[in-house]
């Protein structure tokens, strides 16, 4: 039996091994907890571990490789579907080279730190070639995607129909976690078992979708937060794109990749496509596995360079009705809270009375604004506040003298205009004209203004997205080309940072969040709702990138009313802001809101830069947790709910994620009623969380194991908890 190529890394407490027999695609051996072995022991299990499939000198099934292909005998779905007029539709690929950090690899066992490999493979009689890049990070991420290439002369092009990569995960995980959601309410958890056959959360609506899971776990049974071994799933696209969990015969894997509509894809000879990066986290529980998500996101995000600033939006205080008594009104009451972002949202353009008009004219409109946006946009500056600006660029209203004098630059997959939605349709941006004008609009009002932050919002699905000249689908193309926008602008404004928002939380994955520096979770800022949409969608999204705002003390969405401490000790562990119309502030208010701000303002360090514990989903009848704990576990922070009906008065919380070792003294910001004051214990009687005085000290092995008894008899209430460690005696 011929020696297999092995390459071993490791990075964190995670290894990768994948070898690869004869020529054949290489397969994944072992993707989960660090091993220690010698370059012998690895050889000696990788062939222990050859299945030679079919025409094989054994009968066990075929062992999938990291794009399974029917020729070898799966029978699965294959990695790549693509023909030639109906030919070369069951490639069988032989791997020409494969590299460890640009170094081939010829024979023998190759170990290594993180690193990227690259595998050249190609099929001469289908005329198709292969590349996948597979990425261990140092945090332990790992992440591959894929590229097709056409290789024939001449002749019919090569239709790429599906291009989905396969990242094995071990039979005893038997359980899955994955969200779905509507407006408003996005990743609600559903946990279920693992079946056999293919459990698939496809996405056509080109963008990621209010109902997206966004991640896929498998785990281990139980498994949870901080407990059970977890694989977590991500497909980095903001265009139609699937997730999925796939049994087979001895087999459990997740595949992943864009979703391509029928023709999308047709490569003319010499062209190539490549789909979105895959992405994969193993941990023991899953917020082991998030905070990899997390520190690939802090390692590239303009987030991370600077402290988050306070934001207020003025939509939930203005709506469409702008003027600048009014806002600059907004600003200076701002201004004296803390604020130190202000943001215009929708209706200061050209004849955006209402949402029914307006969009694509990306001029201010003479005559709410008769003098521009420059004076407001100093005005906020003079007051010490960035100055940010709402805007929809890949939309267009039919009411607009933009679509009257290009019609044909509104994506159509006929001859007639597709639905409205919010009386809006799709500009087609794969057009270089449109592209450029949009692009020009933009990085205009940036210059002229002074704009620093675009709040980038995204309202309707891609319905019927065809080319206008021609019908072919152009969801593919219209997502690229949203890239290479984004790209730009950033490229022309270094410190230009920009917030993904889609209706909400309807646009949130690792391709926009690349070319973004914060999404807009949810349209929902009802603390009940926003907690658990903070809460799931940090699995992917550290929080410091997680608008999280105090609104009316009345939700506009679900009618529910809150006290501000409940509001704002739910939005503090996120990127902390406000929309709500402030000049309604009573002085009791506004003295409560200043405090919350300055809170935030001391402890966002900590936030933008500490580890989350408690995310994902939990038991509803118990209290609720989020926490951030800093890196060297010396301080942590936590905001803990209490749920909305329980037949216990009291329960037990465990503060997860501090050092066993240490002590901490312990401050608390505590609503004026969490039950009977008999029923409160003592522990939460401690000073406040502003307050420097005596404080109780608990031990992080008591903390984080035993836990504290917390009471729940008042339900919708919060409280936030800070521990600072103790210095050694």
């Amino acid at each position: 039996m011929q020696s297999p190529r092995v390459i071993h890394l490791a990075a964190d407490d995670v290894s990768l091994v994948l070898a690869t027999f004869s020529d054949d695609l290489p397969v994944i051996l072992h993707w989960g907890a660090r091993i220690t072995a010698t370059e012998e022991v690895l050889e000696a299990f990788a062939l222990a571990e050859q299945r030679p499939g079919l025409g094989g000198v054994s009968d066990l099934p075929y062992r999938p490789s990291v794009l399974p292909e029917h020729s070898r005998g799966w029978f699965g779905r294959p990695g790549l579907s693509a023909h030639r007029v109906g030919a070369g539709w069951a490639p069988s690929f032989r791997v020409d080279t494969i590299a460890v950090d640009g170094t081939p690899i010829e024979a023998g066992v190759v170990q290594a730190g993180a690193a990227s490999i690259r595998v050249d493979a190609r099929d001469d009689q289908a005329a198709i070639s292969i590349r996948v890049e597979i990425d261990l990070t140092t945090a332990g991420l790992l992440r591959l995607r894929a590229g097709v290439r056409n290789d024939a002369a001449e002749g019919a092009p090569l239709e790429v129909e599906d291009l989905m990569l396969a990242l094995p995960v071990p039979t005893r995980a038997t359980e899955m976690l994955d969200f779905s959601g509507r407006w408003a309410h996005e990743r609600i958890a559903q946990r279920h078992r693992v079946v056999r056959g293919t459990h698939s959360r496809p996405s056509r609506r080109g963008r990621t979708g209010l109902d997206a899971t966004t991640v896929m776990l498998a785990g281990t049974p139980g498994f949870s937060a901080e407990a059970g071994e977890v694989w977590m799933f991500h497909v980095g696209f903001s265009g139609d794109h699937e997730h999925a969990l796939e049994r087979g015969d001895g087999t459990l894997a997740f595949r992943g990749g864009e979703l391509l509509l029928p023709g999308e894809i047709r490569l003319a000879p010499g062209e190539e496509y490549f789909g979105p990066w895959v992405y994969g986290s193993h941990g023991a529980g899953w917020d082991a596995a998030s905070a990899r998500f997390h520190a690939f996101l802090r390692g590239i995000s303009r987030s991370a360079r600077r402290d988050r600033p306070v934001t207020l939006n003025v939509w939930e205080a203005v709506y469409f009705d702008q003027d600048s008594a009014t806002l600059t009104d907004l600003a200076e009451t701002g201004a004296a809270l803390g604020v130190e972002r202000f943001v215009l949202d929708d209706g200061w353009f050209r004849g955006r009375a209402d949402d029914r008009a307006g969009l694509g004219d990306w001029q201010p409109d003479p005559v709410a604004w008769p003098d521009g946006l420059r004076p407001l946009a100093d005005q906020v500056r003079d007051l010490g506040m960035e100055f940010g600006l709402w805007v929809e660029p890949e939309m267009i209203n039919e009411d607009s003298d933009l679509a009257r004098a290009h019609p044909d630059w509104i994506l159509r997959a006929g001859k007639e205009l597709p639905a409205q939605y919010r009386f809006q349709q799709v500009l087609d941006l794969t057009q270089p004209e449109a592209f450029a004008y949009i692009l020009d609009s933009l990085d205009g009002l940036i210059r002229d203004i002074g704009v620093s932050y675009l709040k980038w919002d995204h309202n309707r699905d891609l319905v019927s997205a065809g080319h206008p000249a021609t019908g072919a689908p152009a969801v593919h193309e219209q997502t690229l080309a949203l890239y290479r926008l984004l790209d730009e602008l950033r490229a022309r404004h270094p410190e230009l940072e920009i917030e993904s928002c889609a209706s909400g939380g309807g646009r949130v994955d690792l391709g926009i969040l690349e070319r973004s520096d914060r999404i807009h979770p949810s349209d929902s800022h009802d603390p009940i709702d926003r907690f658990d949409i903070l809460r799931n969608t940090g699995l992917l999204v550290p929080p410091e990138m997680m608008g999280s705002h105090v609104a009316s003390r009345v939700s506009s969405v679900t009618g529910r009313t809150s006290d501000l401490h409940f509001r704002c000790a739910v939005a503090l562990l996120g990127h902390f802001g406000i929309e709500w119309d402030i000049r309604e502030l009573s002085d009791g208010e506004h003295a409560e809101l200043a405090t919350w701000i300055a809170r935030f303002r001391r402890l966002r360090p900590l936030i933008q830069t500490g580890r989350t514990v408690g995310g994902g989903e939990d038991d509803p009848s118990a209290p609720s947790m989020r926490g951030v704990v800093a890196p060297d576990r010396s301080e942590a922070l936590y905001t803990v709910v209490t749920p909305r009906t329980t037949a216990d008065t009291l329960a037990r919380i465990r503060l997860q994620g501090l050092d066993p070792a240490r002590c901490y003294r312990l401050t608390a910001s505590v609503p004026k009623t969490l039950g009977p004051p008999w029923q409160v214990p003592d522990w939460l009687r401690a000073p406040d969380l502003d307050d420097g005085g005596p404080a109780p000290v608990f031990s992080g092995a008591l903390l984080s194991t035993a836990g504290l008894e917390f009471p729940t008899f008042h339900p919708e209430r919060a409280v936030v908890l800070h521990l600072r460690a103790e210095e050694a005696s």
